[in-house]
């Protein structure tokens, strides 16, 4: 999946949050959007989703066709930490609620996503009683483990510990190789194993 931007810019009001953005992001590549806060990342990580529309330019997505942003969610995997998760759920549930839309990785079943977690005893608990950590960790494993050749992640290790931030660097190891991944952040702990890099203040 390639990934280009001709020109895009995003504005709210009057300003610019970023503007004439020529980049292209490619099959396989892993990319860190970086910046301090405030500076557009997460703004320019949802106009990569198709969830915001740029104020400017053209973005277009390829495999082997292009495909219309408006089926773009189905390629793409999505984690960071005000993405919602429906507390009344139970992990279980949320878990077989992800799968009925999205499709697993191959070789892998529900029961894997579950002890990739590490939350088994916890399985039947409501979401609405998981620490901000375990609701963080829920959210990578469901990203990682669907099988969609687009990864994006924004500011993942928030809310994790020191051994949670281990983990991390193991999934991502693990799930990684083959996909175009892109990290909003400001931490190199989250970035490292990037190769690209984007400075969203390069933009303004």
């Amino acid at each position: 999946m390639t990934i280009t931007l001709e020109d895009i810019g995003r504005r709210f009001n009057q300003e610019w949050i970023f503007k004439g953005v020529n980049y292209q992001f490619n099959p396989s590549g892993k990319y860190a959007i970086l910046g301090p806060n405030g500076s557009g990342k997460s703004t320019f990580l949802s106009v990569l989703l198709g969830s915001l529309s740029p104020s400017e330019g053209r973005i277009s997505y390829n495999s082997q066709k292009e495909i219309a942003v408006d089926h773009i969610y189905k390629y793409i995997s999505f984690a960071a930490p005000y993405l919602d998760l429906i507390e009344e759920f139970t992990l279980q549930e949320t878990i077989d609620f992800h799968f009925k839309f999205k499709q697993l990785q191959k070789g892998f079943d529900e029961g894997m996503v579950l002890e990739l977690l590490g939350l088994k005893k916890s399985q039947d608990k409501a979401l609405k009683y998981f620490s901000s950590g375990m609701k963080q960790r829920t959210k990578l494993v469901l990203a990682c483990c669907t099988d969609t050749p687009i990864l994006l992640l924004d500011e993942p290790t928030s809310n994790l510990d020191k051994q949670g931030i281990t983990w991390y660097h193991e999934l991502m190891e693990r799930f990684t190789s083959d996909r175009l991944v892109i990290v909003g952040s400001n931490q190199e702990v989250e970035y490292s194993f990037c190769n690209h890099f984007v400075q969203i203040t390069n933009y303004k």
